[in-house]
């Protein structure tokens, strides 16, 4: 038995913010590696020119998935209306990139804040839940008419006060009432939230769009504690056939390094942990 799955591997794991200058080296070494997509981190879609990079991911044969950046200026969730505007007309000008570019789905935890984790009270709670709701329906509305999807990923409670697991996405779906409105797991936010990964993604379904890996501590595939296994349970039971991509960071990430803390390399190189990253990975799509 084996998945039949894409790889792919976040702009992330290279550089930060993503350029237009990136495109070309990076996508060539990216495809020379073996993976089949790429995903791009947004961080200033002003730092990228569609047609370029649209030039080369044909040049090297890759599929574009779009990921977002949601540092405070971008909150869909905040008291502050402008940085509700400000969030909602990121996420338009990401769903132009993604539809210029080929992509299905534009993909994140774009409902609030990334590190905005708090204790409030209840009624706080309920009144950013609705405008989550609000904003994210007229997102999908704004995704639909360009012929994509979104994918909402659920972070860890260190980083999200809001949606942490499946359960919180499913509801926060439900509420939505969207037909495009889907669900992306990230591994390493599953590994701290979910007592039973396999039945988390089983729950997920048809929803599930997009699969994001890493180990436990954000380090390359098949050197720590993750549960492949059950991922690989999983993920074969709902028979997805997406990408499975690789994200991590490196120290020199800006828009959100208070967010994910990662203050030091986390392999030898970041071509090292493209690279056997990606060997973990085949083995483990066929069941090795």
């Amino acid at each position: 038995m084996s998945l039949n799955v894409k790889l792919g591997v976040s702009t992330w794991l290279w550089t930060s913010p993503f350029r237009t200058e990136d495109a070309a080296g990076l996508f060539e070494k990216i495809a020379a590696l073996g993976y089949n997509a790429v995903e791009i981190a947004v961080e200033d879609p002003a730092l990228i020119d569609i047609p370029t990079v649209k030039t080369a991911l044909a040049d090297n044969q890759l599929e574009a998935i779009i990921c977002g950046a949601f540092g405070p200026t971008r909150d869909l969730t905040s008291d502050d209306e402008h940085l509700q505007r400000t969030g909602l007309d990121y996420i338009e000008t990401c769903l132009d990139i993604a539809a210029e570019l080929g992509s299905h789905f534009f993909a994140g935890p774009m409902y609030s804040a990334v590190g905005k984790a708090r204790m409030v009270a209840p009624e706080q709670r309920a009144i950013e839940w609705e405008r989550a709701v609000t904003n994210l329906r007229m997102v999908c509305e704004n995704a639909a008419s360009r012929g994509l999807e979104i994918a909402l990923e659920s972070l860890n409670r260190f980083e999200s006060d809001l949606i942490n697991n499946v359960d919180d996405l499913l509801r926060l779906i439900g509420d939505i009432n969207h037909p495009a409105a889907k669900i992306c797991l990230d591994m390493f936010h599953m590994n701290i939230e979910e007592p039973d990964p396999e039945a988390a993604i089983i729950k997920s379904g048809d929803k599930l769009i997009h699969v994001q890996v890493s180990e436990n501590y954000r380090g390359t595939p098949g050197t720590g504690n993750a549960s492949w296994d059950a991922y690989f349970r999983g993920l074969t039971a709902i028979g997805y056939r997406g990408v499975v991509s690789i994200e991590s960071f490196t120290p020199a990430n800006k828009e959100l390094a208070a967010a994910v803390c990662i203050w030091r390399d986390l392999a030898e190189s970041q071509d090292t942990f493209a690279s056997d990253g990606y060997t973990f990975l085949k083995n483990w799509a066929t069941g090795r």
